[in-house]
């Protein structure tokens, strides 16, 4: 029996008597070694599509040769130009039965056919041409015959088990499922051929096909224009995204050829081998653009071609030289293009990315919102999904996502809902609450070496007790822009760009952040000192730009610095002029301004500068749209209980844009705090939480829950372990045993930041003085001064019991003012007389000019 692996065979034409009798025609030698009888199913893979034939030895019995009839064959196929070598591997023997049922689709030249021929006549033609004939499930059969005028038949479906291949007999029904004309047919053909190819990536894909399809095509009309054929494509995107597919699947439409290079396999042992091996693959790629179009693609060039350095990286640099030089030798050649794809592209030597070899360089960012939701439905098209899966939903909840990603949790869900699923049982659909256990179990893989990734359990704004304006201000911060992101672009709002909460500890400013990241679906980066600080020069300025690099990748995220002030510093203190954290520091505002981004962050879709009139189908599309304009940036939420201790450049606006103060919790938070903490524990009759609540002044979250954790203890323990609930008493001691973590002294500075960091007022007056409707016409004053910046409006405080009026000068763009119902309302509709709460960024600026304005006005 004679080897097959590695064998190559080379193509030669049919035979003129073995066309359209579906035979293939190779050595017995061949037949013996594949275990094939005469007449047995095969399937050929080609690069133009696959073939089902019929395995019959040559007549000459020469070894070595391969022909093959294509009366059987997948939609699209193309037929392959000589010479080319198959490998045996690329012939699969198949088990075909006798088919029982077959479902097809007639393709007719017209329409004229099907209203001129009775439906059962039909049948019966096509009943004929089959009969003794092998089929595959969504393959057609060409009709060779001038006595009618079909072109071919598409088998639709085969009742055969999971094979998908059978021999029709005269004992087999035929169900003619429709009679459809050539042009409908190759329409669906290429609407279903360019859903399953690009899967969200539509303007990738043409981008790619544009630039191939030129050169290969038009070179003589780009040579009189002047202008030079662009010889290569560069790839650029993270692991998984779907370059290798996207490449496939560019070449496929072209109708080209296809040369595939990995990386490694060029490699050889010996000096000069992979120099060898390299020529060879190109001599190969030289033959075949000789016959028609040809793809070079190079996969994994990083690996082959690094960035050439001393004499200790030799074998590298001679590789690197060939390639140069095999490259600049293919520019004459016409129907030729080279395509490299890599994840690391600042790794490659520079020298190749220049025009004349890698012409142009083709990003491929991490899939956007629509692209998931689109990845999705073509990996859950064939899946039995229940109605209560939101493909939406997921997609909002997988940022960050590639498309192997998705296909791993598309088959994870799968097999929790067998898992999941009775044993005596088949699963009938996938819920979604498999995709919600398979998001546990998958992650994103652009986020799995990061430093900062954390595993986290999802925290609902619930579970958290009291705090109600610092929730709701992290809402409009991070929620609003991505929930409402139709309304901020109405009112060309822009979503901070950083938060720094502070406050005493354990008043829950963590768990704040937490929550907030788990309500808005973004992924979630916390850093701390031990992840950053390292003993080696660079190292940590390194490590927090691979941070921002991936939370770039994964967009919407929120990068969490907790303790921020042990990270940072201030650059003001002279005792350590060169210290790291001022370092750190220095890396951080840099990248809160946006210079270091790097190419390969671009994302896969433009960012749109004005909405689209025409507009989705549904109202969650129509969302989907705006989604795709505001929610990519990156949210810097830090958190302190030292504010004095950070650096006056890292609290400007346009960094950390809104400082919200988390205060202890007072009389009602620390209620809600207690009945939280208390939920799950099974509490006496006489348990009083209001009680204990007015007695735990300065208590933090933290402690109110150590507090009742400690209760219990002293159950277990005085009443051993049979106790079933929790008195009184117990609380109350365990209150006399505890104290408040908070102090007078460190409430006393929090107020002292909090009073600093408050906006500024520019000018106090009293009421007597200055009515109402004075401040009115001041107000219409300064605002018919177009070179002021908008003023947002005034705070009324007579209400309150004040006796001066604030104003306030802010710099932001609407022209609104939002109250405590968080209504936008334009402030001409603001009743003065009434208190109204600003909900903005803070701002400092002194308007000196405006501020003598108002002084004479006083007057």
């Amino acid at each position: 029996m004679m080897a097959t692996k590695g064998l190559e065979l080379q193509l030669i034409p049919c035979d003129t008597l073995d066309k359209n009798t579906q035979r293939c025609r190779i050595g017995p030698g061949l037949m013996s070694s594949l275990r094939l009888n005469i007449g047995s199913p095969v399937l050929i893979s080609t690069p133009g599509g696959a073939c089902l034939c019929t395995a019959w030895p040559r007549n000459d019995l020469a070894e070595g040769y391969f022909q093959f009839d294509t009366k059987c064959v997948t939609p699209n196929f193309r037929p392959i130009h000589n010479p080319y070598h198959f490998n045996c591997e690329d012939i699969r023997p198949l088990n075909g039965q006798k088919l029982k049922r077959i479902k097809v689709n007639v393709v007719v030249k017209s329409s004229e056919f099907k209203k001129r021929i009775p439906p059962h006549l039909i049948n019966d033609i096509v009943k004929e041409i089959l009969c003794g004939v092998y089929v595959h499930e969504k393959h057609i059969i060409a009709v060779n015959s001038f006595e009618t005028e079909m072109i071919c038949i598409h088998i639709e479906n085969v009742n055969s088990g999971s094979t998908k291949v059978g021999l029709v007999t005269e004992r087999t029904c035929l169900e003619l499922a429709a009679v459809i004309t050539h042009a409908e047919h190759s329409r669906r053909i290429a609407q279903e051929s360019s859903r399953i190819s690009i899967g969200g990536m539509e303007d990738v894909y043409g981008s790619l096909k544009e630039l191939i399809h030129l050169p290969l095509f038009y070179p003589n009309t780009l040579r009189k224009l002047g202008v030079s054929c662009p010889r290569g494509v560069l790839l650029v995107g993270p692991p998984g995204v779907g370059k290798t597919m996207l490449v496939r699947s560019v070449v496929k439409e072209v109708g080209a050829s296809l040369i595939t290079i990995n990386g490694p396999v060029i490699l050889g042992s010996r000096p000069g081998e992979s120099e060898e091996n390299l020529r060879a693959m190109f001599q190969q790629a030289r033959e075949a653009a000789e016959d028609g179009p040809c793809v070079l693609f190079i996969d994994e060039i990083d690996s082959l071609c690094p960035k050439r350095a001393g004499s200790s990286s030799a074998p590298e640099n001679r590789v690197v030289a060939q390639l140069l030089t095999l490259m600049d030798g293919m520019v004459s050649r016409d129907h030729f293009v080279t395509i490299g794809a890599t994840n690391q592209p600042d790794t490659l030597d520079p020298a190749l990315r220049r025009p004349g070899r890698f012409d142009r360089e083709v990003i491929i960012g991490v899939p956007t919102l629509t692209q998931r939701k689109s990845i999705l439905e073509y990996l859950s098209e064939k899946m039995p999904l229940s109605c209560s899966v939101d493909l939406i939903a997921l997609a909002e909840v997988t940022t960050g996502y590639v498309g192997a990603d998705l296909s791993a949790l598309c088959r994870e869900a799968a097999l929790q809902a067998i898992l999941r699923s009775p044993e005596d049982t088949d699963v009938k659909a996938i819920e979604m609450q498999h995709f919600h256990e398979a998001l546990k179990i998958v992650q994103p893989s652009c986020l799995r070496s990061s430093i900062g990734l954390t595993d986290y359990k999802p925290i609902t704004w619930e579970q958290i007790g009291g705090l109600d304006d610092v929730k709701l201000k992290l809402k409009q911060s991070i929620e609003w822009p991505m929930k409402y992101p139709e309304s901020f672009i109405r009112l060309g709002l822009l979503r901070p760009k950083g938060i720094l909460l502070y406050g005493p500890p354990g008043c829950a400013k963590t768990t704040l952040v937490k929550a907030a990241a788990s309500s808005s679906h973004c992924a979630f980066l916390s850093v701390s000192g031990a992840d950053l600080f390292s003993p080696f020069v660079g190292d940590s300025e390194k490590a927090l730009a691979q941070l921002f690099h991936q939370a770039r990748a994964c967009a919407p995220s929120i990068v969490f610095l907790d303790e921020v002030d042990t990270l940072l510093g201030s650059r003001g203190d002279t005792r350590v002029p060169h210290s790291v954290q001022a370092q750190v520091l220095s890396v951080l505002l840099t990248e809160l301004d946006g210079i270091g981004l790097k190419t390969m962050e671009r994302r896969g879709t433009q960012r749109m500068l004005c909405v689209s009139e025409e507009r989705p189908e549904s109202q969650q599309e129509h969302q989907m749209e705006y989604h795709e304009v505001c929610n990519k940036d990156v949210m810097i939420v830090a958190a302190t209980n030292r504010p004095d201790a950070l650096d006056s450049a890292l609290m400007r606006p346009g960094r950390l844009d809104r400082i919200i103060y988390v205060p202890p919790p007072d009389y009602e938070a620390r209620l809600a705090i207690l009945r939280l903490c208390t939920e799950k524990m099974p509490l006496d009759s006489d348990v009083s939480l209001e009680e204990l609540a007015s007695q735990t002044s300065l208590f933090s979250g933290a402690d109110l829950e150590n507090l009742c954790k400690e209760a219990a203890l002293l159950t277990l323990h005085e009443k051993t372990m049979e106790a079933s609930r929790i008195q009184q008493k117990y609380l109350i001691k365990a209150l006399q045993n505890s104290k408040p973590s908070l102090s007078a002294l460190q409430m006393e500075s929090l107020l002292k930041a909090r009073q600093d960091a408050a906006p500024r007022v520019i000018f106090e007056l009293p009421i007597a003085n200055f009515d109402q409707g004075k401040m009115a016409g001041f107000i219409h004053l300064l605002r018919k001064r177009k070179e002021l910046i908008p003023l947002i409006g005034f705070v009324g405080c007579a209400a309150a019991g004040a006796a001066f009026t604030s104003v306030y000068f802010l710099l932001t763009k609407p022209d609104v003012i939002i109250n405590r119902s968080t209504n936008p309302e334009p402030w001409e509709r603001i009743d003065p007389s009434k208190p109204q709460k600003l909900i903005t960024i803070n701002q400092q600026w002194k308007p000196v000019e405006e501020l003598e304005l108002v002084k004479s006005l006083t007057k």
